[in-house]
């Protein structure tokens, strides 16, 4: 054979196994798509059959309760729909979001900068750690007839509140990230020679990045319950004031409305938090099934 030959053979060879390698790796995906799939389909299946479980034990208990007190599912299910068409409960949620968006928000951007300024910053580490437990021993709820008394009983005072709820697990999950960064990791970070940037950019903010998504969870349902605390508080507008509002009347139906949007609201907004940190940092959702 001469040696254009053994060249093209060899050639053909290299060519069969790389489509057999494509096909092999197709065929993997297509296999890991569709246990997704079933995967999917399966806890979908099983969150149904929770739901309709739970709904049919709260319309059998509500049906053995006075409902001056209590109320079935189909009941608040109606007023929904009469406070969703007549604006009453979109005219008490906006205002709540607002506050919501804008408080946690802030808690968001200041808590991971004063955890990663703690983490890195031996002085500040040492200097305002202790005032940061001290705050955070201290309950919150304690605070806000203070606060109130400082700010009012408008929006200010409530984005104050829901910021003091939601603030310090930031704080304390960006720090325990950083600091839990494997050394290892580090230690070949500096043996390339890579500056304080690469390595922060590179190696302690992707490894942290599972805390702080776990601290902004947490921040979003102790910033809810400040959202309605500051609402009962200053009892003016907001969800929480609606909840006040007609519990005091005896409406029980419409009393659930708002809850149950507030546990709906949660619900979303950890779903769509997952969805972001699948997008940004795929690697912190490795090996779990939603």
């Amino acid at each position: 054979m001469s040696t254009l030959d053994q060249a093209r053979s060899e050639a053909l060879t290299e060519t069969q196994v790389q489509r057999e390698l494509d096909n092999d790796r197709a065929r993997a995906e297509r296999v890991a798509a569709e246990r997704r799939r079933r995967t999917g389909l399966q806890n979908l299946g099983i969150r149904a059959a929770s739901l309709a479980v739970f709904l049919t034990l709260w319309q059998i208990a509500a049906a053995n309760v006075d409902p001056v007190l209590f109320t079935s599912p189909l009941k608040v299910a109606v007023a929904a729909v009469d406070m969703v068409l007549s604006g009453e409960l979109w005219n008490a949620l906006w205002p709540s979001l607002l506050v919501l968006l804008m408080g946690l928000s802030l808690a968001i951007v200041f808590g991971t900068l004063l955890g990663l300024s703690l983490a890195r910053f031996h002085i500040l580490d040492v200097g305002l750690t202790v005032y940061i437990t001290f705050l955070y021993s201290i309950p919150s709820v304690a605070l806000v007839p203070l606060i109130v008394l400082w700010a009012g009983y408008e929006t200010t005072a409530k984005v104050i509140i829901l910021f003091l709820f939601a603030f310090f697990p930031m704080v304390i999950n960006t720090y325990q990230g950083v600091k839990a960064v494997d050394p290892k990791l580090l230690e070949v970070g500096r043996a390339f020679r890579c500056s304080e940037r690469q390595v922060w950019g590179n190696i302690v903010l992707p490894a942290a990045l599972p805390f702080i998504v776990t601290g902004i969870r947490l921040a979003v349902g102790r910033g809810m319950i400040g959202m309605v605390l500051a609402d009962l508080y200053t009892a003016i507008s907001g969800i929480g004031y609606l909840i006040v509002r007609t519990a005091s009347t005896f409406q029980v139906d419409k009393m659930f409305v708002p809850i149950v949007t507030l546990g709906l609201l949660g619900v979303t907004l950890t779903a769509l938090l997952r969805f972001v940190e699948t997008r940004v940092a795929p690697w912190t959702a490795a090996g779990r099934e939603d």
